[in-house]
């Protein structure tokens, strides 16, 4: 899916540069065959499981920094998302710049499953996440249909200006532009059965991956 991502960001022809974050040269290999650079790979204690991404994105901005290479801006393009499209990229760096004054722009979607059905357990007895009403039904009792629409991030795209970065240590900032993703723009694989779905998807023309004219990387044997 990596070259999905890459090529998507190269074909949308919004980005100065397409820079691939990694820790692994397996990984920066396929990046670069694909049209990404990959300057410097990312240490260990930067690319955890659990390791935040305002780490690496400020360490990415403030390494290219150093070496002479600045940018007004960035975007996080997360691989797991193998339908964005190019036209999504374009679609959504428009947005951004009709914004200035916004912090950054993220990629959501209406949730599937709402908060106001979702609880925490205490001890042996469980409470509602949010415990509001509509007049005398608590959220949890009512049917969807009738709850507040809420959305939920995806894995699609973020783009942020490079000050909310590394001046408020947040790649999001506070004045947050809602980018509604469309179709299965922000279909994102996590786990065996996302790959199932995606590849039903495939199969029935649902949806589609962005074209790629680059042969495909041949892994070593």
């Amino acid at each position: 899916m990596l070259a999905y991502t890459v090529r998507a960001a190269v074909d949308s022809g919004v980005f100065d540069a397409i820079i691939c974050a990694t820790d692994s040269e397996a990984y920066a290999d396929v990046a670069r065959h694909y049209g990404a650079e990959v300057p410097f790979l990312r240490s260990v204690e930067i690319s955890g499981d659990k390791s935040p991404d305002i780490e690496w994105v400020v360490w990415m901005l403030n390494t290219l920094k150093a070496v002479g290479r600045e940018f007004e801006a960035f975007s996080i393009l997360r691989p797991t998302s193998p339908f964005r499209q190019p036209e999504t990229i374009r679609r959504a760096w428009s947005m951004f710049m009709d914004e200035p004054r916004a912090d950054s722009l993220r990629a959501i979607e209406r949730c599937k499953q709402h908060p106001g059905k979702m609880w925490v357990i205490r001890g042996k007895r469980m409470l509602p996440l949010l415990p509001y009403s509509i007049g005398t039904t608590p959220w949890h009792s009512s049917q969807y249909a009738a709850l507040p629409e809420v959305y939920a991030q995806d894995a699609s795209l973020e783009i942020a200006w490079t000050r909310v970065a590394l001046e408020q240590g947040s790649i999001a900032g506070e004045a947050i532009i809602p980018f509604v993703s469309e179709g299965y723009d922000g279909f994102d694989i996590n786990d065996p059965e996302d790959w199932w779905m995606a590849e039903r998807l495939l199969n029935t023309q649902s949806a589609k991956l962005p074209a790629i004219s680059i042969q495909p990387y041949k892994f070593a044997e």
